[in-house]
């Protein structure tokens, strides 16, 4: 994973900038360069019908100028520090295709980008970036929470037996990013599985019925195995190993309270659009539960992640 080029999102219709603080600080550590991308839309000047073409030009420059004098403005502090900063201001719609674009462009290692909550309906409807760049982004993807930054704290959710449909490779990428942040700025990790076996309500197999406290001492058995031989290949000591009995969704959060979590890490994998839609991946799911920072890691097409 790179943590020398980093891409921030800009929201100019917010007074604070979460994911800039939180790409700030990550490059104070490590002297990283920061691209800012800034994407301006107004509705009304797409009206064609209201303007000629040149004064609908002159009035979209006119507005995309002060929006770079803003953030400029807004970035001195950060200059004046010393931080490599490059800006960029462009009009379009919808947001998550230009940052796309932009990720094209430049290649970073990181996406930084603000999470603010987003309805069940705006997600249904596939108009959310936050949900679009989970699924889309091709490099690691930092979703920043507005709250505090703490002591620190790094959450890696891991799936050793890929019960969400992960690659394997993902959930060795997923330790070895846990690691690098670790060893460049101090975190703490704790290593994450949960596993929930079927309810007796829902098991029809006699034989399971049967012996219904077997099958649920086989399934932990199964999982803890496969979640020992996945971190045993890792200098990762045992305190900070968690095995949990749930389902992820809630679980995972109560976790994240619990230990006081500033970072929780997981993968995710893009499906057809109506499953997404209608199902949501995990990492999805944790965005709507959780109040901490959310860095998603996804496979590329050939199983490795992505930005590496």
């Amino acid at each position: 994973m790179n943590l020398h080029h980093l891409l921030v999102v800009i929201d100019a219709q917010e007074s604070r900038q979460p994911a800039l603080e939180r790409a700030a600080w990550l490059a104070r550590q490590n002297q990283a360069q920061l691209h800012l991308l800034l994407v301006e839309y107004d509705a009304a000047l797409d009206a064609s019908h209201l303007f000629d073409s040149g004064m609908q030009a002159r009035t979209r420059a006119a507005l995309l100028e002060q929006r770079s004098t803003w953030l400029e403005e807004r970035v001195a502090p950060l200059r004046a520090e010393g931080l490599q900063l490059h800006l960029d201001v462009r009009w379009g719609r919808p947001q998550h295709d230009l940052v796309l674009e932009k990720v094209a462009e430049i290649g970073p290692g990181l996406v930084f980008k603000s999470a603010a909550h987003s309805s069940l309906l705006r997600r249904l409807l596939l108009s959310d970036s936050n949900w679009q760049l989970i699924r889309h982004c091709p490099v690691p993807l930092w979703l920043v929470q507005h709250g505090q930054w703490r002591d620190g704290k790094l959450c890696t959710a891991l799936d050793p037996l890929h019960s969400a449909d992960k690659p394997a490779a993902l959930d060795h990428q997923l330790i070895q990013a846990a690691l690098e942040l670790k060893r460049a700025f101090g975190l703490h990790v704790d290593y994450v599985h949960s596993y929930a076996p079927l309810p007796r309500s829902l098991v029809f197999d006699a034989e399971l019925v049967a012996d219904y406290e077997g099958y649920v001492a086989r399934s932990a058995r199964q999982h803890r195995q496969a979640f020992e031989q996945l971190l045993g290949q890792y200098p990762i000591d045992p305190a900070e190993r968690h095995l949990l009995e749930g389902f992820a969704e809630e679980v995972l959060p109560r976790f994240v309270r619990e230990h006081d979590i500033d970072l929780l890490l997981m993968g995710a994998i893009a499906r057809g659009h109506l499953d997404t839609a209608l199902i949501g991946h995990t990492a999805e799911r944790m965005l709507e539960h959780v109040e901490c920072d959310l860095l998603v890691l996804k496979p590329d097409a050939k199983g490795s992640v992505a930005g590496q």
